[in-house]
């Protein structure tokens, strides 16, 4: 690897990990069409040098955001240790599908997501414009999520939530292993809409899972021999610093304003990954 392509890597990483510690992500959906496309790997080896990539980029924006405390700690880890059971899954299953296959699937559990968040995104200025007499005159005592305001300290997660995050986890550890991304394109949506947490503590929330549930997908796609360390590690010098600028962005940018950067910059993948596949075929 040239000092040039190193130097790239470095400054595309800063990029990929101020994304990550902001919207929440582990960078996946930047990582791999850049393997592909600017280094030349193959479908396999662009997801497994990314989420080998995903594990440093995630531990630093959590560190922060567990000390900023916009994050669920304890939901995290349930989504994590859920998706660290399945994400050996997606690796072998990666490992016997068709690079295009790969792709496409990525492209289209991004697409989804994306449409998603962008949908609520819009709508939420309609739901926010009724009267909050009403919000006033529900009980105090719920203890459902929703019941909390948006970015309150005091919010409440019950053993049936934690229950849900794993559900969550174990779908989002068989899309990272499969298609090399973190899984926080999956976990955020389903944090806000499943569980109802805000879209500030969902981002750090889903790099505490992100960490976690990487780790056996890393493990089996090196013992595979897929990984590109050199590359992955170049990329891991610029996303570390770079995560834990995003994670300190998180406090500053309004609720509406994360959830249309998450939707559009999903969509902005989904659509390079598509592409990606064209050029190559």
């Amino acid at each position: 690897m040239s000092v040039e392509a190193f130097a790239i890597a470095v400054v595309v990483g800063l990029l990929v990990g101020v994304l990550s510690g902001l919207l929440g992500i582990g960078g996946g959906t930047i990582m791999v069409p850049i393997f592909r496309l600017g280094f030349g790997l193959s479908a396999i080896e662009a997801t497994a040098t990314s989420l080998f990539t995903i594990i440093p980029t995630s531990l630093s924006g959590c560190v922060t955001h567990i000390k900023n405390k916009t994050c669920i700690v304890p939901l995290g880890l349930a989504a994590g240790i859920g998706g660290a059971i399945t994400s050996p899954f997606g690796v072998w299953l990666a490992s016997i599908s068709p690079a295009w296959l790969i792709m496409v699937a990525a492209a289209a559990i991004i697409g989804y997501s994306a449409v998603n968040m962008l949908r609520k995104a819009f709508s939420k200025p309609k739901a926010a414009s009724q009267p909050t007499s009403q919000a006033a005159a529900q009980p105090a005592s719920q203890d459902a999520p929703r019941s909390a305001a948006p970015g309150d300290s005091a919010f409440k997660i019950s053993r049936k939530h934690l229950l849900m995050g794993a559900a969550i986890g174990l779908g989002a550890g068989v899309a990272s292993g499969y298609v090399g991304v973190g899984g926080g394109f999956i976990m955020v949506p389903l944090f806000l809409s499943v569980i109802g947490i805000p879209m500030k503590r969902a981002s750090g929330t889903s790099l505490i899972a992100v960490t976690i549930l990487a780790i056996p997908g890393v493990i089996e796609q090196a013992l595979l021999g897929n990984v590109h360390f050199m590359i992955g590690i170049a990329m891991a010098v610029g996303s570390i610093p770079g995560a834990v600028l995003g994670a300190q962005l998180v406090k500053r940018v309004p609720e509406r304003t994360l959830r249309i950067m998450f939707g559009a910059f999903l969509l902005l993948m989904a659509v390079v990954l598509v592409v990606n596949e064209v050029l190559a075929a």
